[in-house]
Parts: structure tokens; sequence; C-alpha cells
């Protein structure tokens, strides 16, 4: 299995995470997949966004629920970051898929919003359309968001993101056929990732925030992780830091 070395929402610390110009990069910074969070608009488009509310990454204020896709397409995603990359705009997830849907990359989605089961519905349909179903894994905080997906696919790979791995757990994200359990590093022991593995799961952390934190994932025997970094894992995964 190939180590999952995921731009997390692209190569989000040298670009504005979640533009096109940021997946690019981890992609030529030898990331193995990418990972990108899912947004629903007040007309119902699935856009790229991860936090709730707009300020932060945006030139606008509000919920992201708030605005229609007309006005979410003029906000500048990247004049926060750096003048370089003002007026970077969001990205839509059909748009996501169009540009990488067809590589041969891993695909972490997660449905940070509530999404109902017609609504993971649309978001399946859409990964079928680009023929990326076998690279992409479902991934949330919400279980009900995955229990939606099961409902609506008996095999598309879902992972559950959650803090701390234990056999509650562990037994709840197997009954509904999920594979992959991410937990966050900072609270993961090498005990933690021997349990999951014991139980059939796939172990991919998030939280990495530096160097120390990602070899200490590296060392308990993680299968993969989310960075925002990935060229510094990737230099990891080749013995060379």
């Amino acid at each position: 299995m190939v180590f999952q070395n995921l731009a997390h929402r692209g190569a989000s610390a040298y670009l504005p995470e979640n533009t096109l110009p940021s997946f690019y990069r981890g992609i030529e910074l030898g990331a193995s997949g990418l990972e990108t969070d899912l947004q629903k608009s007040k007309d119902g488009v699935i856009y790229l966004f991860h936090d709730d509310t707009m300020g932060r990454t945006s030139t606008v204020k509000g919920k992201t629920s708030d605005y229609t896709w007309e006005e979410l397409k003029k906000v500048d995603v990247g004049a926060w970051f750096s003048p370089k990359w003002k007026n970077e705009r969001i990205v839509t997830f059909d748009e996501f898929l169009y540009h990488f849907g067809g590589k041969d990359l891993i695909l972490a989605i997660e449905l940070k919003a509530a999404f109902t089961v017609d609504e993971v519905k649309r978001v399946i349909a859409m990964v079928n359309q680009y023929n990326a179903w076998e690279n992409v894994t479902l991934t949330s905080f919400i279980f009900e968001n995955l229990a939606n997906a099961r409902q609506v696919d008996k095999k598309i790979k879902m992972g559950f993101l959650m803090g701390k791995i234990d056999m509650e757990v562990i037994d709840k994200l197997k009954l509904i056929g999920g594979q992959q359990i991410c937990p966050d590093a900072l609270k993961l022991t090498a005990d933690d990732v021997k349990l999951a593995k014991q139980n059939g799961l796939e172990v991919r952390a998030w939280d990495i925030r530096d160097v120390d934190v990602m070899n200490q994932a590296l060392a308990m025997g993680v299968d993969g992780m989310t960075v925002n970094f990935p060229d510094k894992l990737a230099l990891a995964l080749a013995g060379k830091r």
C-alpha cells in the first residue's frame, strides 16, 4: 500500500489553502494525494472551504452557508495569505474533480457540514462522474455523514475523523464498514495504531503541526497523514530527513 502523504488543503504551508495552485503545488512537492473540505452554499452548490465561517481566509464574513454561489465565486480567498495570491477564487467540488479526479492520486474528501443522504448522493455522483471512486475516501468528524454515505454506496471507502482511538470508536466505524480511522496525531500512541490495525483499519493521522509530530507519527507506524508540507514528509519517507 502506498503511504498516504496527503497535501492538507493542498501545500497549505506555502500557498493559500483549498485553492487550485495549492493543490498543484502539493503534487509537485511529492504528495501522493490531496485532502480537502466540502461545504454547501445557500443555493446548494458544493464547494471547497474549511471553516464554517468565512472570515479567516477570505474578504467577507458570516457563515459559509449564508452565501449563494453567485456571491461566493466573487470572494477573494488568496489575499489573506499574501498579496501575491490576491483574487484567488473559491473552487467548486466539480471543478476540483475536473482537475484531479482523473489523476493517480489519493483523494481524502472531508464532509465539513452536516450532509443529508441526498446531499451525500450528489457528492458520490460527482465522484463517479469523474471516475474517481477508487481513489476517494470520504471522511468526516460527523459520524452521521458517514452513515448516510454508507446508505448511498455500500463500498465507497470511508474514514472517521476523531480525537483518540479506542474500541468504542473502532466498533462504531466497523459497524458501517469504514476502512480508515483518522486520529489526532497529538493524542496518538503506538498502541493505538496497533489496536486499529489489529481490527483491520488503516490509520491516517491529522494535526501534524511540525516535523517533530510528523516523525513521531511515522515512528508509530501510521499508514498516512495529512500535512501542510508534503515535501518534508516525502523527504522523510525517502530516508533523507
